[in-house]
Protein backbone atom coordinates (compact mmCIF):
# COMPACT_ATOMS: atom_id res chain seq x y z
CA UNK A 1 0.00 0.00 0.00
CA UNK A 2 2.89 2.38 0.76
CA UNK A 3 4.50 2.48 -2.82
CA UNK A 4 1.08 3.14 -4.27
CA UNK A 5 1.06 6.69 -1.93
CA UNK A 6 4.68 7.19 -3.22
CA UNK A 7 3.96 6.76 -6.77
CA UNK A 8 0.58 9.32 -6.64
CA UNK A 9 3.05 11.96 -4.73
CA UNK A 10 5.85 11.88 -6.86
CA UNK A 11 2.79 11.94 -10.22
CA UNK A 12 1.05 14.78 -8.74
CA UNK A 13 4.38 16.61 -7.79
CA UNK A 14 5.79 15.61 -11.63
CA UNK A 15 2.07 17.05 -13.04
CA UNK A 16 2.98 19.79 -10.98
CA UNK A 17 6.44 21.04 -12.44
CA UNK A 18 5.04 20.67 -15.52
CA UNK A 19 2.75 22.98 -15.31
CA UNK A 20 5.12 25.84 -13.10
CA UNK A 21 7.32 25.34 -15.81
CA UNK A 22 4.76 25.87 -18.23
CA UNK A 23 4.01 29.33 -16.35
CA UNK A 24 7.43 30.31 -16.88
CA UNK A 25 7.48 29.87 -20.12
CA UNK A 26 3.91 31.96 -20.95
CA UNK A 27 5.56 34.69 -18.70
CA UNK A 28 8.91 34.79 -20.65
CA UNK A 29 6.91 34.75 -23.70
CA UNK A 30 4.46 37.34 -22.48
CA UNK A 31 7.44 39.97 -21.17
CA UNK A 32 8.90 39.59 -24.73
CA UNK A 33 6.47 40.23 -26.51
CA UNK A 34 5.26 43.17 -24.66
CA UNK A 35 8.90 44.12 -25.15
CA UNK A 36 8.70 43.87 -28.93
CA UNK A 37 5.15 45.54 -29.31
CA UNK A 38 6.17 48.65 -27.25
CA UNK A 39 9.32 49.14 -28.95
CA UNK A 40 7.25 48.66 -32.43
CA UNK A 41 4.58 51.14 -31.31
CA UNK A 42 6.87 53.63 -30.21
CA UNK A 43 8.78 53.35 -33.68
CA UNK A 44 5.87 54.38 -34.97
CA UNK A 45 4.33 51.28 -36.02
CA UNK A 46 0.84 51.60 -34.41
CA UNK A 47 -1.13 48.59 -35.73
CA UNK A 48 0.41 46.20 -33.52
CA UNK A 49 -0.65 47.73 -30.52
CA UNK A 50 -4.44 46.18 -30.81
CA UNK A 51 -2.63 42.73 -31.61
CA UNK A 52 -0.01 42.67 -29.03
CA UNK A 53 -2.74 43.35 -26.01
CA UNK A 54 -4.81 40.52 -27.56
CA UNK A 55 -2.21 37.95 -27.73
CA UNK A 56 -1.13 39.12 -24.20
CA UNK A 57 -4.62 39.20 -22.81
CA UNK A 58 -4.68 35.52 -24.21
CA UNK A 59 -1.60 34.29 -22.40
CA UNK A 60 -2.84 35.85 -18.99
CA UNK A 61 -5.60 33.48 -19.23
CA UNK A 62 -4.03 30.68 -20.38
CA UNK A 63 -1.72 31.67 -17.18
CA UNK A 64 -4.55 31.92 -14.69
CA UNK A 65 -6.05 28.92 -15.75
CA UNK A 66 -2.67 26.87 -15.30
CA UNK A 67 -2.91 28.99 -11.83
CA UNK A 68 -6.44 27.93 -10.97
CA UNK A 69 -5.49 24.40 -11.74
CA UNK A 70 -2.54 23.90 -9.38
CA UNK A 71 -4.43 25.49 -6.39
CA UNK A 72 -7.58 23.57 -6.85
CA UNK A 73 -5.11 20.26 -7.54
CA UNK A 74 -3.00 21.50 -4.43
CA UNK A 75 -5.79 21.59 -2.17
CA UNK A 76 -7.84 18.35 -3.07
CA UNK A 77 -4.50 16.58 -2.77
CA UNK A 78 -3.05 18.76 0.19
CA UNK A 79 -4.85 17.46 3.07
Amino acid sequence: MRPDINRLRENRRTVMDAAMIFVIILLITQMWLLTATLESYLAGYVDVALPGMLASGILFIVCLGLYRFVDKADRLHGR
